[in-house]
Parts: structure tokens; C-alpha cells; sequence
């Protein structure tokens, strides 16, 4: 069995979407979720689906609680879905090409510190871009730089807001997540 862990910050819609889609695959099981956010939503995602949560502060992590929470629960692959913190270099050298996070932005475009949820999706509409969209790409010792895996283009209108730009591009993270997840365990990328 191939074991993920999810990171994130916030509600967790991406996680429980790759929770669901591994719910019952024969060889890929999401067995950790952690947070750097006790009030995380994606806690109570963990908490419904029967998985296995732990909140590890940022003092914990330079302390390497994470890491030893990763070693300790025999994960495979990690999955940053809004993890609103910069993964530490022990475990992005543990881990090589086996750490993958999902961009709401076609990067290189808006990406970098600061670039994350509706921050990004102003940025697009003040830029007035025709297009936005999804970048899944591994994670390397800075924001959104590390190679990217897979990109999905969704058009916008003039009149698009920040918040339907989201919408927009969320809808494509759900649909392309966990299947590339998927085909980067299983070799194709």
C-alpha cells in the first residue's frame, strides 16, 4: 500500500476530494492529515472520513514533529493541498519528487510568497487575464518554483470577479487532483 499524507491550512475541500477518490483504490490510501491550523476545517474532513489528523505548529515542525509524524506513520507520498507554510528542506530532501502541491494559478504566473487563494485570483482579474487556472507541481525549497507536472486552462470573462474565478478554477483542482496523484505514484509523470 502506497501511503499519503495531506498538509494543509484551511477548509480542506481539496483534501476531501482525494480522500474520496482513494477511498476504496486498491493500492493509494491517504492515511494523515496534518495542519498547521488548529482550527483548520480540513480537520473536521479528516474526522468524517476516518482519517487520522494532528496539528503540528510551526515551533513543532522546526523541532521536527512533522517530520517524524511523516517517518512514524510510513508515508509515501505528500500532498500539500492550502498549506499555507514553507515545507522545511530535511523533508524535501527525505522526500524527492515524491512532495506535490496544487497552484490556483497557471504558474509561473502568480505564484510566489504572498500568491495564495483569493490573493491570486485578484491578481488574475486585475491583470485582466483572459485565462487562469490550476498548476499541480512538486515542491521544491521555494514557493510554487518546483517543476511543474500538470496545467489546466480555464477561460475568463471581463466580468468575472475574483470570487467566480475561484469557483472556476476550484472545480478544476477537484476534477484534476487525485487523478494526477495518482499517476505520479504510479509512474507516469
Amino acid at each position: 500500500m502506497i501511503n499519503l499524507a495531506i498538509l494543509a491550512s484551511g477548509s480542506g475541500s481539496n483534501a476531501e476530494a482525494i480522500i474520496r477518490y482513494f477511498k476504496d483504490h486498491e493500492t493509494i490510501k491517504v492515511v494523515l492529515i496534518l495542519s498547521n491550523n488548529s482550527n483548520a476545517g480540513v480537520l473536521n474532513r479528516a474526522k468524517e472520513h476516518n482519517v487520522k489528523s494532528i496539528v503540528v505548529n510551526s515551533e513543532q515542525t522546526k523541532q521536527g514533529v512533522l517530520f517524524n509524524e511523516l517517518k512514524n506513520n510510513h508515508i509515501d507520498y505528500i500532498i500539500l493541498a492550502g498549506y499555507m507554510k514553507l515545507v522545511p528542506k530535511q523533508i524535501i530532501e527525505a522526500f524527492p519528487k515524491r512532495i506535490l502541491n496544487i497552484h490556483p494559478a497557471l504558474l509561473p504566473k502568480f505564484g510566489g510568497k504572498g500568491m495564495y487563494g483569493m490573493n491570486v485570483h485578484q491578481a488574475v482579474v486585475q491583470a485582466q487575464e483572459k485565462e487562469s487556472g490550476m498548476t499541480i507541481h512538486y515542491v521544491s525549497e521555494h514557493y510554487d518554483e518546483g517543476a511543474i507536472i500538470f496545467q489546466e486552462a480555464v477561460s475568463l470573462s471581463d466580468s468575472d470577479t475574483p470570487e467566480e474565478v475561484a469557483k472556476k478554477v476550484l472545480k478544476l483542482e477537484h476534477k484534476n487532483y487525485p487523478r494526477v496523484i495518482e499517476e505520479v505514484v504510479n509512474g507516469k509523470h
